[in-house]
């Protein structure tokens, strides 16, 4: 048994052991991310599936999606793919510009990228969703323009879009603290971000997340589930759950997760939310949304002292254009959407 197989099989008996988290909810997406899924064989993914519709009740119309890299998805490995019941693909695409995917130290290129989209469709898998980067030095406002252009000359049905972000301890940190590249310019990450809101609306597409646009029936049922704090289960090594009040996460090395396994028991750690946590998160999830946050959720859950400092700081924004009032539900405006993160903090409770 290769290595491979040998985590494939702990994989399942995770699924085995984990059979009763959902409580019986009915699954209805199934989602094969981190690491590199796209080495997983067509078999793999059947047999993973196979144990999943085995051990929970599963939706007829269940969304399974796969990410992959440009360079993992030839012909043959597509065919497989659909083959195997993959009906949704997350690319991560990032740039269509060389220097711009070499900046990133991304192995793949940009003719790579704009092919495999063409491949994609030919093996007839129309449901899919290109990640691009902006907000970093070598991205000119041109240079972005025209990737938004070239997603929207290939019709992309889904876009999931991020600023570049420099976590502690990464070469891209020490390439700036060296000063061998530029710092990220907060200026030009709201300029790219804005320009990226307007053509995309002004396309069709729903904004319907912050960092996430659809068209017309579209998106990601996954995702969209995680920002309703609707229960998920991970599984394998690093994979995080959450069953509405406590989060779970695994065990990161692959070794010690298959050694626990074996031994039948499933190796994580876990938080158990406060109400006010819980609270917390449905505030920065729910107005990361373009549906809002419904004052339903937490008017009952606030004390009058507490509910009448809520509803000050959200007059607040509203007043700096940085939020909106409708019909008893909170949304933030186009400004507001520059500013998410604080937004959500300074609501917090």
């Amino acid at each position: 048994m290769t290595y491979k197989n040998e985590l494939v099989q702990h994989l399942l008996k995770e699924i085995e052991l984990r059979k009763d988290y959902l409580k019986g909810e009915t699954v209805d997406t199934i989602y094969f991310g981190g690491g590199t899924p796209s080495l997983l064989s067509k078999e793999e993914l059947i047999s993973i599936q196979d144990k999943i519709h085995k051990t929970f009740s599963v939706h007829d119309a269940i969304e399974c999606t796969l990410e992959a890299n440009p360079d993992d998805l030839s012909t043959d490995k597509l065919i497989e793919l659909k083959d195997a019941g993959v009906n949704r693909l997350s690319i991560g695409i990032q740039s269509f510009f060389d220097e711009d995917l070499q900046y990133m130290n991304r192995s793949h290129d940009a003719e790579q990228a704009a092919r495999c989209i063409d491949s994609v469709r030919s093996a007839g898998i129309e449901n899919f969703s290109i990640d691009l980067i902006f907000g970093y030095p070598l991205l000119s406002d041109d240079k972005w323009k025209q990737n938004i252009e070239t997603a929207l000359k290939y019709e992309v049905p889904h876009l999931s879009c991020y600023a570049m972000t420099v976590e502690p301890k990464t070469a891209l940190a020490s390439f700036i603290k060296s000063k061998k590249t530029l710092p990220i310019n907060n200026e030009q990450s709201a300029s790219q971000f804005e320009y990226l809101m307007n053509v995309l609306q002004a396309n069709g597409y729903e904004h319907y997340e912050i960092s996430n646009y659809a068209m017309l029936g579209k998106r990601a049922v996954h995702n969209s589930n995680y920002w309703k704090g609707i229960p998920y289960l991970g599984i394998g090594p690093s994979a995080h759950s959450f069953d509405g009040v406590s989060r779970q996460w695994n065990v990161a090395n692959n070794m010690k997760y298959i050694k626990s396994l074996s031994e039948g028991i499933v190796p994580f750690e876990q938080e158990v939310l406060s109400e006010t946590q819980q609270l917390n998160e449905r505030i920065m999830t729910s107005l990361r949304t373009m549906e809002g946050l419904d004052r339903a959720c937490y008017k009952n859950k606030f004390s009058n002292e507490v509910a009448a400092e809520f509803d000050k700081t959200v007059q607040h924004f509203i007043q700096e254009g940085l939020l909106l009032a409708e019909n008893d539900v909170i949304k933030l405006t186009q400004q507001g959407k520059l500013f998410a993160d604080y937004v959500a903090g300074e609501l917090f409770v």
